[in-house]
């Protein structure tokens, strides 16, 4: 994983970029860092690289790549099939000769089409005078763009540069409907910039005209954008969305329990739908956690302080098959890290209060040895979930060495990193929705905790350098509670319609705003549920085979997935009912308990 940064300037005026920006993009790339400056022949424009390196696979390859040709290349991005690399090679390698080969834009688009997994790019094709850029089909590498039109300067980054009350109107995030060429030659004699877009497209999907107005809504001010005229597009890595409405299956037993999930497994045709999950999601977790290099650790330190792989951990069942999972393809003897993150509840009289004037039972309190209550101000719900689950997980593989990171955030340090970092990282995504999952995820993904060990806490930081997170589940397999109100008004035509809105928005809606969060750590976030073949295995299926929304919460959504759990041998978070992030970790409950989650957050503007 890289930070990465481009600034294009049109103007004669020396542009000097703000270098605040090298600081947050250092701290996503720790392991090298370059930069590189070109000029147009006639000095009609000037192009700035800079480029921040996460070593994760094969030999060390500082960016940005300068090819023979005086082509460069800032790839931020992860081949996990698609194109042949080998655990020896580094992807950016092999992407850099791949596309200098490439003379003409159809097999420039021929080589980016065939790359499964996550991308964002600056290609700078010196034949020609072209700038290129772009995110993959899902977006799940942060792009921004920003123009200055009294400069003529474009600048695309991973990570905004410093803030100002001007800037916050000024950046977006780049859409992931195509990838996008400047001719700079063009743009320099016009004096302002113009894109041109190639569009991402499935057969018989008419993705372009839907492209367009994605596009005119995000481009900068200042700047203009184009379709290829020439019908030039990228193949979609995933098959089309089944949109069949022919329900076949119904499954009357409203009561459907955990002790009976076995009873859709009877049917051999039902059991090998599960069983293709599971294979395609086992090689795409295989696929994540193999190949690994990083910097040596401190040998000084404990065995169980070595792990390279983490898991954003809620005990929920996106986490728990994610784990499960893991366990097969991860060394035996590597531990692996849940990272489990809860925000401190208010004091148990304040407590009490609120419980008794909404009739509820307050939440932290656990019976001790002695029968008596005693309170502990995170034992909130994900925490209480979280350890059922690390029982779960140490009965199917008591030798793994599971470490369960409790990271324990007061309202101080929340306040305190939210202004210092992550209100920069979040944006330009501005809701009260994105400030909950952006400082849920930012302190996760930190991992600095506790754990137990020999049955008292000691401080704990995760050492992993990829975090694997279960995004992208209920987005395909309807477990949110919008699909079963979408599902109750206009069946499964309307399901299907909330689906294709779901997986076509994630980009701009998460993906984004989790690489920029988990990236500040030096550590790459990867999403197994939204690898290519898992995509297409599922968008090939009916939604009644997905998920049965006439079935109640805990069964009904993600009915496939829980199946799956089932044949992997997990209990009780097999059923457990979808919670959100931000209510499961109860950050939600830390500020304003009667915000909207679609509101504009006011405390993401201190930063």
């Amino acid at each position: 994983m890289c930070g990465i940064f481009c600034g294009l300037s049109l103007s004669s005026a020396h542009v000097d970029w703000d270098k605040t920006a090298y600081g947050y993009l250092k701290r996503r790339g720790p392991d090298s860092s370059q930069n590189v400056t070109v000029t147009g022949t006639d000095s009609s424009y000037c192009c700035s690289f800079s480029a921040h390196v996460l070593h994760m696979r094969g030999h060390l390859t500082p960016q940005p790549v300068q090819d023979d040709a005086g082509n460069i290349l800032l790839w931020n991005g992860e081949i996990f099939g698609g194109l042949p690399v080998t655990p020896e090679e580094n992807d950016t390698a092999v992407v850099s000769q791949r596309l200098s080969t490439c003379s003409s834009p159809s097999k420039i688009l021929t080589v980016l089409s065939a790359i499964q997994g996550p991308w964002g790019f600056v290609y700078y094709q010196k034949a020609g005078d072209y700038l290129w850029f772009g995110r993959d089909f899902f977006g799940r590498r942060s792009l921004l763009w920003k123009y200055d039109d009294e400069l003529t300067a474009l600048t695309v980054t991973s990570v905004a540069a410093q803030l100002s009350a001007a800037d916050r109107s000024s950046w977006k995030e780049i859409p992931a409907v195509g990838v996008y060429r400047v001719a700079l030659k063009a743009v320099a004699e016009a004096g302002s910039v113009s894109f041109e877009i190639f569009p991402w497209v499935h057969a018989g999907n008419d993705f372009i005209s839907s492209c367009s107005e994605i596009i005119l809504e995000s481009i900068p001010g200042g700047c203009s954008a184009v379709m290829n005229q020439s019908g030039l597009t990228l193949t979609s890595p995933v098959c089309p969305l089944n949109t069949s409405l022919n329900q076949t299956e119904i499954h009357p037993d409203s009561h459907l329990s955990l002790s009976n999930l076995e009873e859709l497994l009877v049917s051999k045709k039902k059991t090998d739908e599960v069983n293709h999950l599971i294979g395609v999601l086992s090689e795409a977790v295989r696929r994540r956690v193999h190949s690994l290099s990083f910097r040596d650790l401190d040998s000084s330190l404990p065995t169980r302080d070595h792990a390279s792989i983490a898991i954003l951990f809620s005990g929920g069942i996106d986490s728990m098959i994610l784990a499960a999972l893991a366990d097969r393809h991860v060394p035996a003897h590597q531990p692996i890290d849940l990272l489990n993150v809860a925000f401190k509840l208010q004091e148990p009289k304040k407590q009490k209060e609120s419980a008794k004037k909404l009739k509820k039972k307050p939440t932290g309190y656990k019976t001790d040895e002695a029968g008596s209550q005693t309170f502990s101000p995170f034992d909130v719900p994900d925490r209480l979930t979280g350890k059922a689950g690390l029982k779960e997980l140490q009965d199917l593989n008591p030798d793994r060495m599971w470490n369960f990171v409790e990271i324990n955030v007061t309202r101080e340090e929340l306040q305190k990193m939210r202004q210092e970092r992550i209100s920069h990282l979040v944006h330009p995504l501005d809701t009260v929705l994105d400030d909950s999952i952006g400082c849920a995820v930012w302190f996760a993904a930190r991992g600095v905790g506790v754990i137990m060990e020999d049955g008292d806490q000691r401080p704990f930081t995760s050492s992993a350098k990829v975090i694997l997170t279960g995004i992208g589940a209920d987005e395909q397999l309807a477990g949110y509670s919008r699909h079963r109100v979408r599902f109750k008004m206009s069946g499964h035509e309307g399901l299907v319609q909330e689906l294709a809105m779901e997986l076509g928005r994630i980009s701009s809606r998460n993906l984004g705003r989790d690489d920029r969060v988990i990236g500040d750590h030096g550590k790459e976030a990867r999403f197994p549920y939204l690898d290519e073949d898992v995509v297409s295995y599922l968008n090939s299926l009916p939604v009644w085979k997905k998920a049965d929304l006439s079935l109640p919460r805990g069964v009904g959504e993600k009915l496939l997935l829980r199946l799956a759990a089932k044949q992997l041998g997990l209990g009780r978070s097999a059923v457990l009912p979808k919670r959100a992030m931000q209510f499961g970790s109860r950050i939600a409950k830390m500020e304003h308990s009667h915000e909207k989650a679609s509101d504009k957050c006011s405390r993401l503007l201190t930063g």
